[in-house]
């Protein structure tokens, strides 16, 4: 179900500002809207204004998308991953597109985009990209091949038998539209996490960012010699934030695969768990800043970082913040990727699996960066009654417990 709230004794607001044009509101991922018309004293106030059944619920169902709202549209993904537009005033569907493809999975919101008279939807659905008519929810034959552009192509290596989608929209930068990949993250062969850039009219591919470095390539020392013929992973799966006025893309990178054993990839693993900032128009690596080396933990980049200006010293700075599964909050200056607040290379306890070689140390913010539990053992333990208490007691007796970074056994 998708609804609409209204708020009782209140008009529809129509100004230009209303519109919610992009994942996460705009392109620096402030995910703040200006309307002023809902407040925590009328907020009791709010009644269901108009409900929309998606009609295609099932056992494992889900909505996890960002709606779109454009010009009165509203633009959205069902459970089933059908892509829709409705009256957003009214919950009235206009059109929906169901793409004769199998596959469904996790999709967090689409990319508007507009051109004179023409205006379309892009978004992705098992391993293929769309173009939508916005007006019509029809496919644009004149995008890829009859409105659809398939993902596997351009991956530099034959990956069909691995997964490849993109659960998080891209973002459009002039003429491209910038899209990062969601892969699998088992011990089984993954397809690498190109980022790539595609023609946002005709879908054709613009450029490549290999976050495997292949020969040649800055950062390919990191890894064995031939891993960019089979690594996975290090994909863009959290988004993307856009500084317009530099033309520079911003995002986070995943783990390598396999997400928790790196014996067959020894060395820092540049670029996966990385805060990457490229050439939009290019795709050249500006900077890199690595948050986590040689990840065997699973703690992959989750979202891109916010971009800010912050005062620091009597100057005003502008800056990025990069929240991560660790509790880390990086703070970096956007145009060189250094950060404005200490961070310090802390040893960290190693691996004693065989053939393992965890990094010696991990980067580490100030503590009054890191906003979220560091340790774990006993101290912890629940108190939510004795006999929890007295079961987790018996199993963390069996377990190795410390501080971050304590690697699998």
């Amino acid at each position: 179900m998708v609804y609409g709230l209204l708020l009782l004794g209140c008009k529809v607001d129509l100004r230009t500002n209303a519109d919610w044009p992009l994942y996460s509101g705009d392109a620096i991922g402030s995910k703040y809207s200006p309307l002023d018309q809902i407040t925590k004293e009328n907020v009791g106030q709010l009644r269901l204004a108009w409900t929309y059944s998606c009609g295609d619920n099932s056992a494992r169902s889900t909505i996890e998308c960002n709606p779109l709202i454009i010009d009165g549209a509203m633009y959205l993904t069902t459970p089933s991953l059908k892509l829709v537009a409705l009256k957003a005033d009214t919950g009235e569907e206009l059109w929906n597109f169901n793409p004769d493809v199998q596959g469904g999975g996790v999709n967090r919101g689409v990319t508007y985009w507009a051109e004179g008279e023409k205006a379309r939807i892009l978004f992705v659905r098992s391993s293929f990209l769309y173009s939508i008519n916005a007006l019509t929810g029809t496919l644009d034959s004149t995008f890829g091949e009859n409105g659809q552009v398939d993902l596997y192509e351009g991956l530099g290596r034959n990956v069909r038998h691995a997964w490849v989608t993109a659960a998080t929209p891209g973002i459009i930068f002039e003429d491209k539209f910038i899209l990062g990949s969601t892969l699998g993250e088992g011990p089984g062969a993954a397809a690498p996490g190109h980022i790539r850039a595609y023609n946002v009219q005709s879908g054709h591919l613009e450029w490549t960012f290999h976050t495997i470095p292949q020969p040649a390539e800055e950062g390919y020392e990191t890894w064995p010699p031939d891993a960019w013929t089979w690594a996975g992973g290090t994909n863009v799966w959290g988004g993307f934030t856009l500084d317009e006025a530099r033309g520079v893309v911003y995002c986070g990178t995943g783990s390598a695969t396999y997400d928790h054993y790196g014996g067959n990839r020894h060395g820092a693993n540049l670029y996966s768990n990385c805060i990457l900032a490229l050439d939009a128009r290019t795709g050249k690596r500006l900077w890199h800043y690595q948050t986590v080396h040689h990840d065997i933990w699973d703690y992959d980049i989750p979202c891109p970082p916010n971009l800010v200006t912050i005062q620091k010293d009597g100057h005003q700075i502008d800056a990025l913040a990069q929240p991560t599964k660790m509790g880390h909050l990086f703070i970096l200056n956007r145009e060189t990727g250094e950060p404005l607040f200490p961070v310090e290379e802390i040893a960290v306890p190693q691996s004693d699996i065989p053939g393992e070689k965890t990094w010696a140390t991990q980067p580490f913010p100030i503590e009054a960066l890191r906003y979220a539990g560091q340790n774990f053992d006993i101290n912890n333990l629940t108190n939510i009654n004795i006999s929890s208490a007295d079961s987790v007691r018996v199993r963390l007796s069996k377990m190795v417990t410390g501080r971050i970074f304590t690697p699998p056994g």
